[in-house]
């Protein structure tokens, strides 16, 4: 598991200055959701975390190791499952760790079946639904030897109903585990759902102008959405976003 700081970060495209002094944290086993309007910088951050793209100011530290700049310090799953068509799901599940050491195919398998997907380990992703592609692609996170997880709106393209029993399962395999995750999303709902703290950014340059600490207990299940103090929680952050977009 994992903290990962990010201090004082500062990114410019040009003359355009997208993040100003952004600082943000995400705790050892947290998990964390960004929400802001569209190009916010998101997926900037995810950039800069990932070595993608170097800030112009500030510093990034995993586990209190400088990261700046450098690839290969987080697993990365991104909207679409981003699965090879010619490996296998037990292939690919095992890919990120291919990079780095020989696979352990037997805990592969073992997150497979947890996954609900034992039976389709020889499987190819075309043979497999969507949210099925999404499981795929969240074991292979899992499995990576990096210890943070960024989640960049995995479920945006699913339909709703999908969308719940992936939050749902996705719940379930991360409370086992509890890797260190930061999750963004556009739904105000599913932040709440899964999260234990969410951060909304504010427009370019953005910076975390309100942060929600979501105490709800957890294991959590669909009912909870239905609450009054979900609900009021869900109005406060609508709230939030909207007096952002109104800026």
């Amino acid at each position: 598991m994992s903290t990962l700081v990010l201090e004082n970060i500062t990114k410019r495209f040009g003359e355009q200055m997208i993040l100003d002094k952004l600082d943000l944290q995400v705790n050892d086993g947290e998990f964390v959701s960004l929400l802001g309007p569209s190009g916010s910088g998101k997926s900037t951050i995810f950039h800069l975390i990932g070595g993608l793209y170097q800030a112009d100011q500030g510093m990034i530290r995993l586990d209190n190791e400088t990261i700046n700049g450098k690839k290969g310090s987080i697993s990365y799953m991104p909207q679409t499952p981003s699965l090879f068509p010619w490996r296998t799901v037990l292939e690919n599940v095992i890919l990120n760790v291919e990079l780095y050491q020989k696979p352990d195919k037997q805990k592969a398998l073992e997150m497979l079946e947890r996954a609900g997907l034992k039976d389709y380990a020889n499987a190819y992703p075309h043979e497999l639904s969507g949210g099925m592609r999404q499981r795929v692609a969240f074991v292979r996170s899992l499995l990576s030897p990096q210890s943070f997880i960024c989640l960049d709106e995995p479920f945006s393209s699913l339909d709703e109903f999908t969308r719940l029993e992936m939050q749902k399962w996705l719940l379930s395999i991360w409370e086992q585990e509890r890797p260190s995750v930061l999750f963004v999303t556009h739904n105000i709902e599913e932040a709440i759902f899964l999260s234990d703290r969410i951060l909304v950014l504010g427009s370019k340059p953005a910076n975390v102008i309100k942060e929600f600490s979501i105490d709800f207990e957890r294991p959590r299940n669909e009912k909870l959405t239905l609450s009054t103090a979900f609900l009021e929680t869900k109005k406060e952050i609508y709230q939030t976003l909207r007096g952002v977009l109104d800026v």
